[in-house]
């Protein structure tokens, strides 16, 4: 969505990094910006991008910090599911492998199966590993972006 201070989805995904570098997390690396369609009943494409990034924090307090700059940028929480929204952060992989807690599961339970992750993801970490299959996010990605075989 637009934001009033920050304009287009896309210069709100460049403040949302640099509120991340405010908040002490190092930004290794950043994909391009995708518009993609919607998941659910919005009508309204979406800017979609991946970051990597290195800090000390652990999940849960990752999660927090992501949790707290969604709010600074407009998030409200509540409210019907699926609904546009300004910032989304969500943290789907972890070089720590595999993480559960209440509220936060890494990998991302769905991530396999969104081409609105694995695209972003993609071009900035094709040889990352998924720790629950094994697969690099360059297979994951081929896997649900290629092209079925036609019925004979």
């Amino acid at each position: 969505m637009r934001h009033p201070r920050h304009g287009a989805p896309h210069r709100v995904l460049a403040r949302a990094l640099e509120a991340l570098s405010e908040n002490g997390i190092e930004i290794v690396a950043v994909s391009p910006v995708m518009s993609t369609v919607p998941l659910g009943p919005s009508r309204r494409r979406y800017a979609n991008a991946a970051a990597l990034v290195e800090t000390d924090r652990n999940p849960p307090a990752l999660l927090a910090c992501f949790k707290s700059i969604e709010r600074k940028f407009g998030r409200r929480t509540g409210g019907q599911r699926w609904r546009a929204r300004v910032l989304d952060l969500d943290i789907v992989l972890w070089s720590g492998g595999r993480w559960s807690s209440p509220g936060l599961i890494i990998p991302h339970p769905q991530f396999r199966a969104r081409s609105f992750v694995l695209g972003p993801a993609n071009a900035i970490a094709p040889l990352w590993r998924d720790p629950v299959t094994g697969l690099t996010i360059r297979q994951l990605h081929r896997r649900l972006t290629r092209m079925g075989r036609l019925p004979r």
